[in-house]
């Protein structure tokens, strides 16, 4: 038993040399039962056959085999053997503060004075992070951030956010008592899919979603075994939603499921465009045609880059649409403390609002939020100075706004950096980075990559992934691992890394992609 642990251990490490057919993490897991060896007596209560057969159809690319592949390396070059590079770059996800972003001074100073509450004697920190830090643990259990808060969320905070939103959104009235405060935003936005997804047959619900997405939703479409139903968003046309290929996609789904649910991602992850108001309210006004329940993703509500585009949320669009939408259109939005300009991901906050909810659903979605007791408690506080940051009057103001625009014109800089220089490289093409932290530039494999991929039981892009990650240390990951229409093959990267390093990245990967295509000319 000590060897076959040590197997598990070994491959989550990245120790164990893993098979280059591999096609999924799950059939990585699959191979490592099948290196243990047989026990005797007693057989596996648990086993690949047995296991619920909907965990094993989830497929998470972000954190899939590209990056099991780039642990083994990276225990490799510890190990001293020699690589034609000295480090493993992770520009797979979205983490700022692991790609070097700092954090934001006064949400730190906030959380840490919550969380150890004698500091609040200390003349180190300023007044306006006291004064919330003391109304934060005012509202919790035994004034302590230790303490369960309920299962909704710290009442001071859920208030907060309501007062934040009614700001962003011009006055648009907001009701604490339809925010929940949540476990980050994929918390909400699995707690809403399961209460949405039921039937069975033609009847099952189905769930639209963009193509390319960003591969939560594929993942909890096939843990609810609920209906993926593909829309395509227009590359010709810097990834624009097209209502009419929401019509098609509806029309074609209703042949085999009940579609039930849209779900929006505006910034976009992984493509970064931005929606325009006036793509919002056609979709908004599809969704009341065709009685949909509307998600919007609006976690990259503060990454616009883009001169010419602006962040609408959806709430905002529709109040102003009138009443015939607003008291009747279905709509949960969602924010997170770990992307915009604060990067606290770990933190694991957010919140959604929930806007014209059943009376009676609404009390089952607090039973479901109960059986979880209540998301982490640090993680309100966190969200909380995303929501309620320090005004002009207060003494954290100034360096609060420097901190803040610093991130984003920062982000914006390297957001054109990295279009600019992707396009520059023959057999490769990105769209404008509008907003997000990612590109999601098209790439060119020829014919005899894509034949060698087939040999090596890879998608074309997978293969090419991999490939550059073993030739530079580089770790992207495959477009197919988000959707994308049949015969195009994409890469999505982050442009967190630091301006110089991600020169450095951009320029490796450019030096790759012409030996790629020499290679297999």
């Amino acid at each position: 038993m000590q060897r076959a642990a040590g197997l598990v251990l070994g491959l989550r490490a990245g120790c164990c040399p893993r098979p280059r057919g591999w096609s999924s993490a799950a059939e990585a897991a699959g191979a490592v039962l099948k290196l243990r060896p047989e026990r005797n007596g007693r057989e596996w209560v648990l086993t690949p056959e047995s296991m619920n057969p909907l965990v094993k159809a989830v497929e998470y690319a972000v954190r899939g085999p590209i990056l099991l592949k780039a642990g083994e390396i990276e225990m490799e070059l510890q190990r001293g053997i020699k690589k034609p590079f000295t480090e493993v770059i992770k520009a797979n996800i979205g983490d700022a503060h692991a790609m070097g972003q700092q954090p934001i001074t006064f949400l730190r100073q906030v959380v840490a004075l919550c969380t150890y509450p004698n500091l609040l004697d200390s003349p180190s920190f300023p007044e306006d992070a006291k004064n919330r830090a003391r109304r934060i643990l005012k509202a919790c259990g035994g004034n302590s951030l230790g303490a369960y808060s309920a299962s909704q969320g710290v009442s001071c905070i859920r208030e907060d956010v309501a007062t934040y939103i009614e700001r962003r959104d011009g006055g648009v009235p907001t009701d604490p008592d339809n925010i929940y405060l949540t476990t980050g935003a994929s918390d909400g936005i699995s707690t809403v899919l399961k209460l949405l997804v039921s039937g069975g047959g033609k009847s099952r619900t189905g769930i639209l979603i963009p193509i390319p997405q960003y591969p939560l939703y594929s993942a909890l479409i096939s843990e609810l075994a609920a209906v993926q139903v593909n829309y395509y968003l227009d590359e010709e046309n810097c990834w624009a939603l097209d209502v009419n290929e929401l019509r098609r996609a509806v029309t074609k789904a209703k042949e085999y499921c009940n579609p039930k649910v849209l779900c929006i991602i505006n910034p976009g992850n992984p493509t970064g465009q931005v929606q325009s108001r006036k793509c919002i309210e056609e979709v908004i006004h599809f969704a009341w045609e065709e009685k949909l329940f509307l998600l919007a993703d609006e976690v990259y509500q503060d990454n616009v880059y883009a001169k010419d585009c602006q962040f609408h949320s959806f709430k905002k669009v529709l109040y102003e649409m009138g009443p015939d939408y607003s008291s009747n259109v279905e709509l949960a939005s969602f924010h997170s403390t770990s992307k915009g300009y604060m990067g606290e991901c770990g933190y694991r906050g957010g919140y959604m609002e929930m806007i014209n909810l059943h009376p009676e659903i609404k009390g089952q979605l607090v039973k479901m939020l109960s059986v979880r007791l209540c998301p982490p408690v640090s993680g309100q506080a966190a969200m909380d100075i995303v929501v309620n940051p320090p005004v002009p009057t207060e003494e954290s103001y100034e360096q609060f706004i420097r901190e803040k625009e610093f991130v984003l014109s920062n982000l914006a800089q390297k957001a054109k950096l990295t279009e600019d220089l992707f396009n520059q490289v023959p057999g490769i093409h990105c769209n404008p980075l509008q907003g997000a932290m990612y590109a999601f530039p098209r790439i060119f494999i020829p014919t005899k990559a894509i034949e060698a991929a087939k040999a090596h039981k890879m998608a074309p892009d997978m293969f090419y992934c991999m490939k550059l990650l073993e030739e530079t240390g580089i770790c992207v990951v495959p477009g197919s691992g988000f959707g994308q229409r049949e015969g195009t093959y994409h890469l999505r990267m982050t442009i967190l890394p630091p301006v110089e390093k991600l020169k450095i990245v951009l320029e490796k990967l450019k030096d790759f992609h012409i030996k790629f295509l020499e290679k297999y000319a």
